[in-house]
């Protein structure tokens, strides 16, 4: 699969803004002319409708087995939590994504951040295994928000791949949990690798969001884990660290590409999945793959910098 990915958690149209069919076949279009071939989706984005439109934009594509679609399970709110955890509800999502994709057969199923009771427990790896046997798909994973979680996944039999929030702004994944990963031969998806914007290097603390962002309606948790918004910091606070960091960029990078490229240097990370509202922009992420690695220094200034200017101001818990 290709080093950079396309996020389409903004296809859903839904929680990152409103999101045209026709902007998100163009982005897709962009992406893949672009070297992209791993799309990362899931169930609950845009209650299916991330889900519909890359299975319709795949299915008009000659090239389809060219490309490998994760998506995720776990969150969608009919019937919602704990029933999403049980085994006919699990089987009853699986097969409503294979639909909506248009496969008979997913890539990768992922646990989307259910709660590390529900991952200890083990039924829902069980039904996995179970759907992977059956063929109905490929391989299975877990998405995950902290540590914690992180560790408990990597114990779990026959899991392929961990997707972690890990960036310039949130580094514990690789403190803690790669290192592992590697001795595992766990696969590393790495999402919101911009920390939702931030390391774009465009944003104001005044910025203003739509009201279907979540960059605004979950600022500080109210629909769900803080982290997810901004790494759980605050704008403000966010946007004033940004310019910390932009000293470092190379004349030869824009900020989010030397985010990006960050990421990547981390042996252990298999793909980064950047989401993008343009053509333009899937494009300019996509090209990081092909940039030189981040000087050596560099990387040793950011992760003292993580830990004592960064780390005290997260919420939520990593």
């Amino acid at each position: 699969m290709s080093e950079i990915g396309l996020g389409a958690w903004q296809l859903g149209g839904a929680d990152w803004g409103d999101m045209s069919a026709t902007r998100a076949f163009e982005i897709l279009g962009a992406a893949a002319d672009a070297g992209v071939t791993f799309i990362d989706t899931a169930d609950v984005y845009g209650l299916g409708r991330s889900e519909q439109l890359i299975g319709q934009w795949l299915g008009n594509r000659s090239d389809r087995e060219r490309f490998f679609v994760a998506t995720k399970i776990g969150r969608f709110p009919k019937p919602g939590w704990p029933e999403n955890f049980t085994a006919e509800v699990v089987r009853a999502h699986v097969d409503a994504c294979r639909q909506r994709l248009g496969v008979s057969t997913l890539d990768l199923v992922q646990l989307h951040c259910v709660p590390i009771e529900t991952l200890r427990q083990g039924a829902m790896f069980a039904t996995l295994r179970e759907l992977k046997a059956e063929g109905k798909i490929k391989a299975f994973g877990a998405s995950i928000e902290t540590v914690d979680q992180a560790l408990y996944a990597l114990s779990v039999d026959g899991l392929a791949s961990l997707q972690v929030i890990h960036n310039i702004l949130r580094q514990p994944m690789n403190i803690r949990v790669f290192l592992e990963a590697k001795k595992k031969d766990v696969s590393i998806i790495v999402r919101l690798p911009l920390a939702s914007g931030l390391l774009s290097g465009k944003m104001r603390a005044d910025q203003p969001f739509a009201n279907n962002d979540h960059r605004l309606y979950n600022r500080d948790g109210e629909a769900f884990y803080v982290g997810e918004t901004f790494n759980g910091l605050t704008l403000e606070k966010g946007v004033e660290l940004i310019e910390r960091v932009r000293p470092l960029v190379p004349a030869s990078m824009n900020m989010a590409q030397f985010a990006l490229r960050w990421c990547l240097d981390h042996d252990a990370v298999t793909t980064v999945i950047p989401g993008a509202s343009s053509p333009e922009q899937a494009r300019g992420n996509a090209a990081v793959s092909d940039m030189a690695p981040i000087d050596r220094g560099a990387l040793v200034r950011l992760r003292a910098f993580y830990g004592t200017e960064v780390a005290p101001f997260i919420r939520g818990g990593v």
